[in-house]
């Protein structure tokens, strides 16, 4: 049997002399999920991810990847799995398909057709001759992306991958990892400053604070924790929310700052809502589904301690 777990860390620390980039993180990631790692810049998601990339030694703690926890099983893993930490290592005067070839013939990778293959999924294959020193931020990530499709990785690390491209190259990045995790079964840990677009595609979230793993937990298991209302404005809301208990026993809401109500019940009757409020004499103004987002869920999780896009 496939082992369940892909990555389980245990009791990861890394210490720079009396400074703490992670401590004691504990988790595990599941084969074919799609993990979050969320938190403020300088919380320890790079150290997380170059520990498990082996690029840096944990202080204390260990690694286990598809089981195996020894230096020569970690390395065997990880021929496995692909690393985007950072911008990848490349020739700057080389072309994208160059590069990649170079990598291709060193890594023993026998399909010759993989480099123009992973350049036509990452959307690179009218590039040309242009060199990877002229590529703009949003084309360098995507090269990188290709650089870690290249060796067909069963799972993928990417740290910041939609970093520095528009709205439309953060669209198509999103849609290929989806499908690359739908189609070919790619486990995906992912690290970004834009929430909503990890919101799009995460089956399951680490929240970090400080070095710490503060929270894990699953979509559904956040979509109950930012709970979903109706927001009603009336003109008059102190009434309505009288009429709302003794009509249609509506008890648990709440009133705002503002005097608008939410409503956590007849989530799914916004008609039922309006008719009974227009019927008794109030006139409503505005009635709206919403819910916390996930920027809002992370705000109050970091404590305000934020330092991420809201897009």
């Amino acid at each position: 049997m496939k082992e369940e777990r892909v990555i389980a860390v245990n009791g990861l620390t890394k210490r720079y002399k009396k400074q703490f980039a992670v401590k004691e993180a504990g988790f595990a990631i599941k084969r074919g999920s799609i993990c979050g790692l969320i938190g403020p810049n300088g919380a320890g998601k790079t150290t997380i991810m170059k520990m498990l990339g082996g690029l840096v030694l944990p202080t204390a703690g260990n690694i286990s990847l598809y089981g195996g926890r020894s230096e020569r099983e970690l390395a065997k893993a990880r021929e496995r799995m692909s690393f985007m930490i950072e911008i990848p290592y490349a020739k700057l005067d080389l072309t994208a398909w160059q590069n990649l070839e170079k990598q291709r013939i060193q890594k023993g990778i026998p399909d010759k057709e993989r480099p123009k293959k992973v350049m036509e999924l990452v959307g690179l294959s009218d590039v040309g001759s242009k060199k990877l020193k002229e590529y703009s931020l949003g084309m360098k990530q995507r090269f990188g992306i290709a650089n870690a499709l290249l060796s067909k990785p069963e799972v993928m690390i990417l740290d910041e991958p939609i970093n520095g491209l528009d709205p439309g190259g953060i669209v198509e990045i999103r849609e290929m990892l989806m499908k690359l995790n739908r189609e070919e079964g790619i486990t995906i840990l992912i690290s970004s400053h834009i929430l909503s677009e990890l919101a799009l595609m995460c089956s399951e979230y680490l929240f970090i604070v400080r070095g710490e793993i503060i929270r894990h937990l699953t979509s559904e298991a956040l979509k109950k924790e930012c709970r979903s209302y109706l927001h009603v404005d009336t003109d008059n809301n102190n009434l309505a929310a009288a009429i709302l208990r003794e009509k249609l026993g509506i008890a648990d809401m709440e009133a705002q700052k503002d005097g608008s109500l939410r409503l956590y019940e007849y989530l799914d009757n916004l008609a039922a809502v309006s008719r009974t409020l227009y019927e008794n004499g109030v006139l409503p103004l505005g009635l709206s589904a919403g819910g916390d987002t996930l920027e809002q869920y992370y705000i109050a999780m970091t404590g305000g301690d934020t330092h991420v896009e809201h897009h």
